[in-house]
């Protein structure tokens, strides 16, 4: 895997189909990619996860991708013992 920046900003979307929810992700903006995949993984189901989108700059990671940065070993943050599955 090519080195991530975890430091950077970046963006978390997500499909919002006809019948979403109204509390619904959509799009949210964080300032480090390290909160991004952290919330994406520990407060979003494991269903919405499969149709969230991480935007950072040019480049999108999407579901399992999401989650393979969260579990890389270079990630900053500290992980919650049971995030979403």
């Amino acid at each position: 895997m090519i080195a991530f920046d975890y430091g950077v900003e970046a963006g978390l979307f997500s499909y919002k189909g006809p019948r979403s929810r109204p509390n619904s992700l959509g799009y949210k903006r964080f300032a480090r990619a390290a909160d991004a995949i952290r919330f994406a993984m520990e407060n979003v189901s494991s269903d919405m996860l499969r149709s969230c989108s991480l935007e950072v700059g040019d480049t999108r990671y999407v579901g399992a991708e999401i989650r393979n940065l969260y579990e890389n070993a270079d990630y900053p943050l500290l992980r919650r013992a049971n995030s979403a599955e």
